[in-house]
């Protein structure tokens, strides 16, 4: 219950008053007569309280301007806003001061969001501005707007314009030269062994990336994964027929898709047959909205890639933004993780020939991963009304488009630059240090013990997984040709050429 003497100003207020069915915004305003300036973070919202002073007044182009000023941009809200608020109020108010700065942002959001052009006339004086602030969103290449004296420094079009705060975790991340970690991490390695690793981590990327999704791929389904990934590294697959042929290469023929879906695609879970039903965890725009959406993502990839928006944030908003939308059958989430890939090769943040094994770290963190996906899906369920009829097909019978047009995708680029950290700590050192260990080890032994190749790798990789040690059923098994001594000596150097008496399990 709101206390007493406190109430809602900006987002809040408009939400309440025109009564939308919004997604929580990241923050939320209230105006206290007997308090002071004090924050509050509730669970993944920040809650900010102001003193009476603040209050904007009463008319929607006051708390509009308010919401810009100290909510910030949210562009499914503001579309909705739109929607429901009296045109004839906006012009009046936009006419009183034309020039002013949030006057200017809220008249062109408004037509760039509705595409109605309202009865004003062009701006003749005025210095441009920006319509977003570059310390506090990640921005796209600037475009002059004389109309409003606006520079449109959005991510997208209007028909998918995502929104990435610029938080202190996304500053570090865009300050990160993942380009220079890698050639580090390689740096001191033998071209024979990053061979080696190279040809392990394609398929440990690839199994990886099926496993995600409880499927167990087949060698021809592994190998034509590969292929589509070594692709990755010099082509852009951020155009319809590529992406269809990605589609295409991953999935059984049977399900491969000529154009995107034509039906209400959905993530759900069966329930047992005593309860019946799904329970449904994520519901797809619309098929007829699916066209000018996938339009409007690849134009972001478009300006993003003029702009100088950073490799990592450019990955999280095309391969989450692709997700989100689901516009095949089948395969999205494959192709989903194979964009980030891609989009980090295109713009030289992993060196050529070089497989940067993202999906494993996302198998190896689960919860973190599903938390990213569920950040946008989850919320979106209480907002999306639907039928279902006795085949599971299901029907949505409003208009769900801006809330897909619009993302707010600062979660999911804060979690690409953890995967993107923990893929460099767990994935990619640890097996080339294992390389390297192991011709190290096989060097050694093979001066004790003259070992068969398939008898050596036995040995190393059970010592590797067992503490430095060979454990007793492998001894029995396939080393009862060698004494005590021999064994002894051989642990021994298997430990030296580690550098550690306990390596870690691989």
């Amino acid at each position: 219950m709101t206390p007493p003497g406190r109430r809602a100003a900006g987002y809040a207020h408009l939400i309440d008053h025109f009564a939308i069915a919004a997604v929580p915004h990241h923050h939320e305003s209230w105006v206290d007569q007997g308090a002071g300036r004090r924050t509050l973070a509730v669970g993944n919202r920040v809650e900010t309280v102001y003193p009476l002073s603040y209050w904007p007044g009463d008319s929607l182009g006051d708390h509009l301007a308010f919401a810009l000023k100290y909510d910030g941009i949210n562009l499914s809200l503001l579309a909705q806003i739109f929607k429901a608020a009296p045109r004839a109020e906006l012009i009046a108010w936009l006419s009183q001061t034309p020039t002013g700065k949030y006057t200017r942002k809220i008249w062109f959001l408004y037509e760039f969001l509705t595409g109605d052009r309202l009865p004003l006339e062009d701006l003749t004086v005025g210095n441009y501005l920006d319509l977003l602030n570059p310390k506090s969103y990640v921005t796209g290449p600037s475009r002059k707007l004389s109309r409003y004296k606006i520079r449109n420094n959005l991510l997208g079009n209007a028909w998918f314009c995502p929104i990435v705060r610029r938080t202190d975790k996304l500053k570090a991340a865009e300050a990160f030269s993942l380009r220079a970690a890698c050639d580090a991490l390689i740096a001191d390695y033998p071209v024979h062994q990053l061979k080696r690793a190279l040809s392990f981590l394609y398929h440990k990327e690839t199994r990886s990336s099926f496993e995600i999704e409880d499927i167990a791929p087949d060698t021809q389904k592994i190998d034509k994964f590969i292929q589509l990934l070594l692709r990755a590294e010099s082509e852009d697959f951020c155009t319809k027929p590529l992406l269809i042929h990605a589609q295409n290469s991953i999935v059984d023929p049977r399900f491969a898709d000529t154009d995107y879906r034509t039906n209400q695609n959905y993530i759900g879970q069966n329930l047992p047959l005593t309860v019946g039903g799904q329970r449904i965890h994520f519901i797809c725009p619309k098929p007829e909205h699916i066209h000018p959406l996938m339009d409007g993502l690849l134009e972001a990839h478009r300006l993003m890639q003029l702009g100088e928006t950073a490799p990592i944030v450019h990955a999280a908003v095309i391969a989450y933004g692709f997700v989100f939308l689901h516009p095949f059958e089948d395969g999205n989430g494959r192709i989903h993780r194979f964009l980030v890939h891609n989009i980090l090769h295109l713009r030289g943040a992993v060196p050529r020939e070089m497989m940067f094994p993202i999906s494993a770290a996302m198998l190896k963190h689960p919860q973190a991963y599903n938390a990213s996906l569920e950040a946008f899906s989850y919320p979106l369920l209480d907002h999306i009304d639907y039928t279902m009829d006795s085949t599971q097909s299901m029907t949505v019978t409003h208009d769900t488009a801006d809330f897909y047009r619009f993302m707010d995708l600062t979660t999911q680029a804060e979690s690409l630059a953890d995967f993107v950290a923990l893929t460099l700590k767990e994935e990619l050192a640890p097996e080339l240090q294992y390389l390297a260990g192991y011709d190290r080890a096989k060097t050694r032994i093979q001066e004790i013990v003259d070992l068969p190749e398939r008898l050596l790798d036995h040995f190393i990789t059970n010592c590797y997984k067992n503490h430095g040690r060979l454990s007793n059923n492998k001894r029995k098994q396939l080393f009862a040709c060698l004494t005590d001594e021999e064994i002894v000596a051989l642990e021994a150097a298997f430990r030296e050429a580690f550098a550690t008496p306990d390596a870690p399990s691989r």
